[in-house]
């Protein structure tokens, strides 16, 4: 879906809840600019770069150190689509574009057919709302076994990451107190779908009645795994136990696991909860651990819910949105206190067995989950996983795991057991950024926390898995400016991430803004560009970092850095927002969605973008990526 400049009045990024003193990659990335300068492509080397309404061109690239341009040619086999501000798709001559899989469409034969005039019920059988990330998993001809290789028949795991409401209903949504008949539509219009989609002719369409279709949603039964599994801070009233949970919500970005399972992440899920304006006093006070999460997470008391389900009555699947604590109890297990807990993090889907169980992976954090991407496994190492916290602010995470991988869990046929080898068991890093382009992995252990830092006391390794932005303020991880998709580039090895936008950057000089610029994050200064006011704060249209390990090693806890292209407008002035020298053939704004092709290496980048919309909507670019380094100046 759009998202204006950090969601301002959709509001679902713009929590801003890091209040830490901790260095923001602005900061960091303007220390750099002044050391090193730039080059006529960008800083860091957008070398070798070539952005989406291009097809078939050269391309000129910084090569080496140097500032002499070479020529790279890359061919894309398409003529390049104009930019444009239509509200619709458009898609290069000689190709076309159908819809495979819309809100409404039905699961199974017996479901009716989508009306789309408000009737409809029964979501839990219905392709959910907001089409989001979204992953493809192969199967066989004859549609009976996995089959990574499968491009003519497969299964498309898809997330639904928010709804429109009021469109859910033929009258439009009711105001507060929510009947509950409007509600049993939109919580399970959100979640994820596992469908079948098959290749007829030329066109992709997917299979109304096939077996392998199923609904994953807010209320589906599932299991929590890792360190925070039975741990006293995730007992509610629907598990005593602390090791179940129900369903999965705000699912934004996707993650492919190399023995082929889906993960999703949990992103901006607080606001769907809400607790009364006294609970603090409930909980002990300001400072009792608890009210600290609960603040450190977006949920402070008194803070209404975002759609007002637990006003839909008194049944449990209403009451588990209201997270306040009982007067007098003591026993997590009388009501939904901790529920808030139990969001916020990847979770494991097989998308090939109905029967095997969900599991939400809790050693890779608790926080804004947006995609998770693996780096290259090699055989006798550990995994390494990549991933971002989306919102204003907060950090860039790698979770290392204790096993080594072995290429045959590629194939195995238990995948979530695979699953429970290298996700479950491991080391959780947050990165810090330098000026001089270096920077290092933190570990977010116990240990690690230094005895300075008191807004929270962490106990244990559920401790740091369920609070784990907490963590980060404690051992000083780099703020950063919204990070979106990761990637690995299948060549390099390197990593790749979108910093899609950040309005609350500090402008000059007025001051105005919470967060100071840094090595990483630099920019603060729109000066009229999209048609914002002169001087209004902010990196409102992003940037992609790119990440290199020392030695390749995925357990390495320092890594190398530079930024791979500043997004803008051509026309923006060059030495405050147009650092990459981008032409009006390759300008963009708000980079969101990003993947690599695993044969040729080329970058696909989606914007999301609210900022530059004067000559354009949000597009699709092509990138040839370079190294970490190629275009630094010496």
């Amino acid at each position: 879906m759009n998202k204006p400049v950090d969601f301002p009045v959709a509001s679902f990024n713009d929590e801003d809840s890091n209040t830490s003193a901790n260095a923001t990659f602005d900061q960091v990335l303007s220390a750099r600019l002044s050391r090193r300068g730039l080059l006529r492509g960008g800083l860091g080397g957008t070398a070798t770069l070539m952005f989406g309404t291009l097809g078939t061109m050269s391309l000129a690239a910084c090569g080496g150190g140097d500032d002499e341009p070479s020529t790279r040619v890359e061919r894309l086999g398409f003529t390049p689509v104009a930019k444009a501000v239509a509200d619709v798709l458009t898609v290069p001559a000689g190709y076309t574009a159908t819809v495979m899989y819309a809100l409404g469409d039905p699961l199974t034969a017996a479901t009716p057919a989508f009306k789309n005039d408000g009737t409809d019920t029964d979501y839990d059988n219905r392709a959910g709302d907001h089409h989001d990330g979204m992953e493809y998993f192969g199967l066989s001809a004859d549609g009976t076994r996995r089959d990574p290789a499968g491009v003519e028949r497969g299964l498309l795991g898809m997330n639904h990451e928010a709804l429109t409401d009021h469109f859910l209903h033929p009258s439009g949504s009711t105001a507060r107190p929510r009947p509950a008949t409007e509600t049993d539509k939109e919580i399970p219009a959100h979640g994820v779908s596992i469908v079948e989609v098959r290749k007829t002719g030329s066109t992709f369409a997917y299979v109304r009645d096939s077996a392998y279709n199923r609904r994953v949603t807010p209320l589906t039964p599932l299991e929590l795994s890792g360190p925070a599994r039975g741990h006293a801070q995730m007992v509610t009233k629907y598990s005593a136990t602390g090791v179940a949970a129900r369903g999965t919500i705000n699912n934004c970005g996707t993650g492919y696991t190399p023995w082929g399972t889906l993960l999703t992440g949990e992103e901006n899920w607080a606001g769907y909860f809400t607790r009364s304006a006294t609970d603090n006093t409930t909980r002990g006070g300001a400072t009792a651990k608890s009210v600290v999460s609960l603040n450190r997470y977006g949920r402070a008391q008194g803070a209404a819910s975002r759609h007002g389900w637990e006003t839909s009555g008194v049944a449990d699947k209403y009451a588990r949105w209201n997270v306040t604590q009982t007067p007098g109890s003591t026993n997590a297990a009388d009501d939904y206190r901790n529920e808030l807990n139990t969001f916020g993090y990847m979770v494991e889907i097989d998308p090939y067995d109905k029967t095997a169980v969900i599991k939400k992976r809790t050693g890779l954090g608790r926080f804004a989950h947006e995609s998770a991407a693996f780096g290259k496994p090699v055989e006798g190492k550990p995994l390494a996983v990549y991933m971002g916290d989306d919102s204003r602010g907060e950090y860039i995470y790698k979770w290392v795991s204790t096993a080594l991988w072995s290429a045959a869990d590629a194939n195995a046929a238990n995948r979530m057991a695979v699953g429970d080898k290298y996700l479950d068991a491991g080391k959780l890093y947050v990165a810090k950024y330098n000026s001089d382009g270096t920077g290092v992995w933190v570990e977010l252990a116990v240990a690690s926390i230094p005895g300075t830092y008191t807004a929270y006391a962490f106990a244990d390794a559920a401790d740091i898995a369920i609070h784990t932005r907490l963590a980060g303020d404690a051992v000083g991880a780099t703020k950063m400016d919204r990070p979106e998709w990761c990637a690995t580039q299948p060549i390099s090895g390197e990593v790749y991430f979108t910093l899609t936008n950040n309005s609350n950057r500090k402008v000059e000089p007025s001051g105005s803004g919470q967060q100071g610029v840094d090595a990483a994050n630099p920019r603060a200064y729109s000066d009229s560009f999209g048609g914002a006011a002169a001087g209004s704060p902010g990196n409102v249209n992003g940037h992609i970092l790119r990440m290199a390990e020392n030695g390749g090693e995925p357990a390495a806890t320092a890594f190398r850095w530079d930024v791979y292209v500043f997004g803008a407008e051509a026309g923006a002035d060059a030495g405050k927002i147009n650092l990459s020298s981008l032409t009006a053939d390759q300008d963009f704004s708000s980079p969101d969605g990003l993947w690599f092709s695993p044969t040729t290496g080329v970058g696909w980048i989606q914007t999301d973008d609210g900022s530059y919309t004067d000559v354009t909507n949000c597009m699709m670019l092509a990138a040839v990526p370079g190294t970490v380094g190629d275009g630094a100046k010496k």
